[in-house]
């Protein structure tokens, strides 16, 4: 059974989350917060696989809650999607940073929920690239203030940055595979190397160093058959 934890400041949302979640196979709901404090704090004391996580809450906000999750040793098994609207886009992005795998819009189709509950359960990170690229491109932009790079690229070859620089646009292993005229065993080997090497949760945090790092930065969205990809 896959252990889900609901993490939202609305009743009624939690409550109807709940009901989904309960009624599909293989998962099962083992606690709701209100707050971001309570959620910590059941996560600690449940240790669910995945947590559906609000941004704005009282107490401690979403970001908050879900770095201090990923931070901890303790908990670091957990896994955070983030969901969201359109106009919390910056909160999605600071989550991401924080650790979150992932992140849905609350109007997403009920299927489609319990399939990212079971993706993210099983280590991928869910980012829609038409989303991702506007999300990452747009707050990567603009920092927030200068600062060291938090992850250096030293010894990733050329071929891994490459692959780095695709996922970033939010192409899959195997649209990166049909890009790069390589097999898909290759790319998942490739990205298996990028996740050890830059000490990396799953793609998300993947696309997070990319932009950090200046490997890949903001501009036009890159498509199969555009040619390099941006940056």
């Amino acid at each position: 059974m896959i252990k889900v934890l609901v993490a939202d400041d609305q009743a009624l949302l939690r409550g109807s989350f709940r009901v989904l979640v309960d009624s599909a196979p293989g998962l099962v709901v083992v606690g709701e917060a209100a707050t971001g404090a309570e959620c910590v704090e059941l996560v600690r004391r449940e240790h669910p696989d995945v947590v559906l996580m609000d941004v704005r809450m009282p107490q401690l906000d979403g970001i908050e809650a879900t770095q201090r999750i990923c931070g901890s040793p303790e908990t670091a098994g957990t896994r955070v999607l983030i969901l969201t609207m359109f106009d919390l886009d910056a909160y999605v992005y600071a989550a991401l940073r924080a650790g979150a795998s992932g992140f849905l819009l609350k109007d997403t189709p009920p299927a489609d929920l319990l399939a990212a509950i079971r993706l993210v359960a099983a280590g991928e990170a869910l980012l829609a690239p038409t989303v991702t690229r506007r999300l990452i491109a747009e707050f990567v932009r603009r920092p927030p203030a200068p600062v060291s790079l938090p992850r250096e690229l030293d010894g990733v070859t050329d071929r891994e940055r490459e692959v780095l620089a695709l996922i970033a646009t939010g192409l899959s292993n195997q649209e990166i595979a049909e890009h790069l005229h390589v097999g898909l065993g290759t790319v998942k080997t490739h990205v298996g190397r990028l996740l050890s090497k830059l000490h990396a949760r799953d793609r998300a945090q993947l696309v997070i160093v990319a932009y950090e790092s200046g490997l890949v930065k903001a501009g036009p969205p890159f498509t199969r058959g555009s040619g390099r990809p941006p940056g």
